[in-house]
């Protein structure tokens, strides 16, 4: 069995991995998902795990794609796609937290409308994408240094698209850099957007939504466009792991 290990930290398998997941509060981070489309999910990380992770970012076999933000006009900043075979952590988060989020996006996707219903298991999902056409794995790691940022937008890589995605900080607010704040935008019909500012520390993990979720309003569910971005870093360093579920085109 795979295990993830860094000097001074213990190796940790794909079973500690889910034991970790499945001991997280799931009624109510699904009852969070369903009021806000997102959640915090604190301490998901050990600081020590935070740092071996950042780490990985300067060994460029582990990566498929280097990308320049300002070249595209995503912002400022840049980030990293892993590339298969995904490291033992990255890999064993993906397939735990998916195995907890399906639920949670059948029954969102059942609210919207939507026909299309999410296998029990992350291969059997993953199989589906790459039938697809979309077999170009998507966690990534992001860097932001002073003046970057990342503008709003939708992690839509193809037809697939698994409707919720995970962000860990692996950087310390007001330590290891100031400003950077994760903000979400909701697109409501017929009103002004919301914006919600996260608030998370180093290790935590925040659950939203990436393209639409159900609201509950007078007349039946309706749905809501998302959106996420980064605000300006003011100072240091920001380092993020990013979890998306379905691999792209």
């Amino acid at each position: 069995m795979a295990a993830w290990h860094v000097r001074g930290m213990k190796k940790m398998t794909e079973t500690d991995i889910a034991a970790r997941i499945a001991a997280l509060d799931w009624a109510a981070t699904s009852a969070s998902l369903d009021r806000e489309g997102w959640v915090v999910l604190p301490g998901l990380f050990s600081f020590a795990e935070c740092e071996a992770t950042a780490s990985l970012y300067s060994r460029k076999a582990l990566f498929r794609s280097h990308v320049q933000m300002a070249r595209h006009g995503f912002g400022r900043g840049e980030y990293r796609y892993f590339t298969y075979p995904l490291p033992p952590l990255v890999a064993g988060l993906r397939g735990a937290l998916y195995a907890r989020l399906a639920p949670i996006a059948n029954r969102w996707y059942e609210r919207m409308g939507h026909d299309a219903r999410f296998p029990a298991s992350h291969p059997d999902y993953l199989a589906r994408c790459h039938a697809a056409g979309q077999g170009r794995p998507t966690p990534l790691l992001l860097h932001y240094g002073p003046g970057d940022y990342n503008c709003l937008h939708r992690d839509l890589y193809g037809a697939e698209i698994f409707p919720l995605q995970v962000a860990v900080l692996l950087s310390a607010p007001g330590v290891d850099f100031g400003g950077g704040e994760l903000v979400l935008t909701e697109q409501r019909p017929r009103m002004q957007s919301r914006a919600a500012v996260v608030p998370i520390g180093k290790g935590d993990a925040v659950v939203f939504a990436v393209n639409e979720r159900p609201v509950a309003g007078s007349r039946g569910d309706y749905r809501v466009a998302m959106r996420h971005g980064v605000s300006a870093v003011r100072s240091g360093r920001r380092h993020t792991l990013g979890m998306i579920f379905h691999d792209a085109a």
